[in-house]
């Protein structure tokens, strides 16, 4: 029996405001992960300025690309496949990884493989956990995404919730502009919230009548704001890390409760978490306990893998790749992807 070949794949990813470059080896072993952020420029406008963004992707990609093959000391040679998202994202800032992933995999005469940004995520999981395989349940929690998945097999979805307004992230980024933290919220938030009282404050848990995995942030949002001009009104301090804490908790707990009844619903013994928020420290350590006391492994991203990044991108270009997805040169940006859209 012949010995079978790695497959070494190149993951770009400029969906937001990373442009990120990552050499991956058969799906699980990462050769290099290279992340150039925007962070601090998008800080002084208080969020993501799409126009800057795809303008900064422009100036970085070849050097991040460069970067992340000198760090596998690897070159285009050595590369078998090329892996980019193409969505869901920022259209302007997709369309520069897209663009970069064609004009490589021309030269060179490599497969395309256009790769779903929170297929990208869940792969995340893979990385780190190299027992971890389908089918298991994941709550994919970032920025622009709040989604209770059921991973049946690699490359096979099914979204069982969902956000029906604010992603969770989005939440946090809002409540932190209202209480004066800034952006990026989620960490301002997380740091904060460990100074705090989180049952300071009876914040709502929302529940949305018609499906018990849904989720419904912007009721919470509005909560805080009304909490807060209702303090300035009557002149009662505002303990900035109470307000956080609570808040936090109150997302936390709606995540937690819904991922749990879901496990239960199923059966499933395994469950992941993933995206941006998936790094709050409150969040995994609920889901831990959660976890432990029905018996679920509880898998989870180390914070570097969980933020947008290129490494989760080859994992998930490698599964794509072993099952014969090949994208065409019409390749494109999709902005608004959904999860198993092809």
């Amino acid at each position: 029996m012949e010995e079978k070949k790695d497959i070494v794949i190149l993951g770009i990813e400029s969906s937001c405001d990373e442009t990120a470059a990552s050499v991956v080896r058969n799906g699980r072993e990462v050769l290099s992960n290279v992340i150039s952020s925007q962070i601090a420029l998008h800080t002084l406008y208080g969020g993501v300025v799409p126009e800057i963004a795809s303008r900064k992707h422009i100036e970085k990609i070849n050097v991040v690309i460069e970067e992340a093959l000198a760090e596998a000391h690897m070159t285009l040679d050595d590369i078998d496949a090329i892996g980019v998202t193409y969505g869901p994202g920022l259209v302007g800032a997709l369309l520069v990884g897209v663009s970069e992933a064609k004009a490589i995999a021309y030269a060179k005469n490599l497969p395309l493989i256009g790769v779903h940004h929170i297929e990208g995520h869940i792969s995340a999981n893979y990385i780190e956990n190299k027992d971890l395989e389908p089918p298991f349940a994941c709550l994919v929690v970032s920025g622009g995404h709040t989604h209770l998945v059921i991973v049946k097999d690699y490359g096979k979805y099914e979204i069982v919730g969902r956000t029906r307004d604010d992603a969770a992230g989005e939440a946090f980024d809002k409540v932190a502009r209202a209480i004066g933290l800034g952006y990026p919220g989620g960490p301002k938030i997380d740091k904060v919230s460990k100074e705090g009282n989180p049952n300071a404050i009876a914040f709502p848990r929302a529940k949305v009548a018609d499906s018990a995995y849904d989720f419904s942030f912007s009721g919470l949002k509005s909560a805080v704001l009304n909490y807060l001009n209702g303090c300035k009104m009557k002149n009662i301090p505002i303990v900035q890390a109470d307000v956080a804490a609570s808040f936090q908790k109150a997302v936390v707990d709606v995540l937690v409760e819904h991922a749990m009844h879901a496990m239960e619903e199923y059966g499933f013994k395994k469950f992941a978490i993933a995206g941006g928020v998936a790094s709050n420290s409150a969040l995994r350590s609920a889901m831990e306990e959660a976890c432990k006391k029905r018996g679920v492994a509880f898998y989870h991203p180390s914070p570097i893998l969980c933020t947008d990044n290129a490494a989760m991108i080859g994992a998930a270009a490698y599964y794509e790749y072993l099952a014969g997805t090949r994208s065409g040169w019409d390749l494109n940006a999709v902005p608004n992807l959904k999860l198993g859209e092809r």
